[in-house]
Formats: C-alpha cells, structure tokens, sequence
C-alpha cells in the first residue's frame, strides 16, 4: 500500500485528502462556487504538513483529470504536477467521470447486476459530459458531451437498467422517463473517491508524464466578453 496525495477540483467542489494504506487519513472539502483559487492551496499545504507532522512520506499524487471545469482543471493539475516536480514523486491521472461511480457502487446504489453507469458533468444548457459504463468500470461507450433529449440514452435504456448520477443528472430527472432510468441523488466528484482508482494505478504503475500531461477539457475555453465590453 501507499500514501497518496488526492486531488479533485473538476467541478465545483474543491477537494483534498491524503490516503494511506486504502484509507483516508486527511480530508478537505469546500463546495463554494469558484472557491478553487481560494481554498486549494491552503488544503494541499494543510495536507503535506499532516504527512509530514506523522512522518509519512508521499508515494504519488492523484488528480482529477476531467472532463469538468476549464478553470478548476487547470488549477488542479498545475498543483498536482507542480508537487510531483518538488518532491520527485509519480503523478496518477484519474478519470472524473470514471471517480463519479466509486460512490454509488461502494455503498451499493446500484442494485442491478447487469446495470449500466452513466456518470453526468454539467456541461451548461442542456448539455452534458458523460460516459457509460459497466459495473466493473469498464468504458461501455466513450466520453463525450451529450445534448439531452428522451431519446439520448435510448439504445441503451431498452437494454437494461441505467443509472444516471452526477451534476449533470438535474436536467434530465423530467426529459428520461424510461422505465429503466435510475437516478442517485447528491453525487459529486471528491478527492476520497480517488483512492481505490489511485491504488489500482499504483498496482499496475499506471502513471502519467508530468511534464507533458494535460487536463482532458474535452471542450476548447471559451472566454465571454461582458456585454459592456462588446458595446465600446
């Protein structure tokens, strides 16, 4: 087992925990709406001097690595590669669509055998990132950014139980009316939901470069001017 350092800050929540041996020893969360730059440094310095005060020394860092934020990405990674280069440590790069099921399968939400996941990231309008998954974890249809109506998810919906969870999931509780749509309430991406991907990682040495790895934005930035700006 090992000590990791997990990051997430994908969404709106802001999140830091430091997980020893499969467990969590160190848990920091805010859920300010861009709180990021406010609160993340300040977690991560709290965190390190909690390994450092019980003398145990960091295996590797784990970070969220999106889809999610533009803003909150960026931040994260930056912070995560930026304390791998001081301290000569690997770097794990988690899948945030993928840490959404940790919840909901360890605490057993997800009744049926032959369920489907399909973790939800707002995407604003009526849009949203998403993947699917199967029980096991394993990608059923890749990420990408869906537009949501009734028939999105048909295809798979007329195959079996679907669970649909996240912050994403909101906007479709009154379009999906299928009899096989499931819906988890109040799941959001934090750090301690890293821990079993990171430890999966460590096992198989599934790390990332840090010097070239970036965030998976899935969307270009798009910076909006503010009407008073456009009218000068």
């Amino acid at each position: 087992m090992s000590c990791i350092l997990n990051i997430e800050t994908s969404t709106e929540v802001c999140s830091v925990a430091v997980s020893q041996d499969g467990s969590i020893i160190f848990e920091k969360t805010n859920s300010e709406p861009n709180s990021h730059t406010k609160y993340l440094a300040s977690f991560v310095e709290e965190a390190l001097s909690f390994a450092e005060s019980h003398a145990i020394p960091l295996d590797a860092v784990a970070v969220s690595t999106g889809p999610g934020s533009y803003t909150g990405l960026r931040i994260g990674v930056s912070t995560a590669k930026g304390i791998c280069y001081g301290k000569n440590i690997p770097l794990i790069a988690v899948p945030t669509l993928k840490l959404l099921c940790v919840r909901p399968l360890l605490s057993d939400e997800v009744e049926h055998d032959d369920a489907l996941l399909c973790p939800m990231i707002d995407a604003r309008r009526m849009e949203a990132y998403t993947a699917i998954y199967d029980r096991a974890l394993r990608e059923i249809r890749k990420v990408q950014a869906d537009i949501i109506n009734d028939a999105t998810y048909a295809e798979w919906l007329e195959k079996g139980p679907v669970y649909f969870f996240g912050n994403g999931a909101d906007k479709c509780k009154d379009i999906i009316k299928h009899p096989n749509a499931h819906f988890i309430d109040n799941v959001t991406p934090t750090a301690k939901s890293i821990l079993p991907l990171a430890e999966l990682a460590i096992a198989k040495g599934d790390f990332v470069d840090v010097a070239y790895f970036e965030p998976f934005y899935l969307k270009d930035f798009v910076a909006i001017k503010s009407k008073s700006l456009l009218e000068k």
